[in-house]
């Protein structure tokens, strides 16, 4: 089972969150939180595997609240907002959320979002990523990365692993292209996420974009 914290402060739409995860039989809700001091404290107490995250929420924001969430390990963030492109998003990713996705997505693509980041792989809204990687790639990598001479720690098979991510590739698809096991696959994404400096797979994915690995 995937248990996921629920943090957004509309009871309403918190709601119907609640009830779209409920309705997976591998999904599990294991709290709820409508403002993100909550959040913090519920991932401290209850250690959910990961944290569906509203970004505009009282007391402390969805960015902050992620950034505490991350730091202390407590669980991966998939972060919800009704913006597209905005300093939230940006802010989310360099606070080391897994993930980004509207309001607007569809059920069907949030339960799979929830799978995607459980196991362990990131991933942004289709309708952002373009405008994402050209706009402001440079912002949650350049601050802990000093661009492609970070390159120069990682081995071959580091690079190669860092191109398909930033194809936007999943660990069994990685796997099958570079003909090695999905467990080595993800040795190596943690790996070079810990030699480049970099929180999330999705900040990998970015970097990889914009250097053109």
């Amino acid at each position: 089972m995937i248990r996921v914290l629920v943090a957004e402060d509309q009871s309403a739409v918190r709601a119907g969150l609640v009830l779209i995860l409920r309705s997976a039989p591998d999904i599990e809700v294991a709290g709820e939180a409508a403002d993100g001091e909550r959040a913090v404290e519920l991932a401290r107490e209850l250690r959910p595997d990961l944290v569906l995250m509203d970004v505009q929420m009282p007391r402390l924001d969805g960015v902050s609240a992620t950034r505490r969430i991350v730091a202390e390990g407590l669980a991966d963030v998939l972060v919800l907002t009704t913006f597209d492109l905005d300093e939230y998003v940006f802010g989310a990713l360099r606070a080391g959320a897994a993930g980004f996705l509207l309001k607007s997505t569809e059920a069907r693509d949030l339960l799979k979002a929830v799978r995607t980041v459980a196991r362990g792989e990131g991933i942004v809204a289709p309708a952002v990523t373009r405008r994402l990687i050209a706009e402001f790639a440079a912002g949650p990598v350049r601050e802990r990365t000093d661009g492609p001479a970070a390159l120069e720690g990682l081995t071959r098979r580091e690079r190669e692993v860092l191109s398909c991510v930033g194809q936007g590739l999943s660990n069994a698809e990685i796997a099958e292209r570079l003909r090695m096991a999905e467990g080595t696959v993800k040795t190596h994404v943690s790996r070079l996420l810990a030699k480049l400096g970099l929180r999330s797979r999705v900040q990998a994915a970015l970097l990889a974009q914009e250097l053109g690995v």
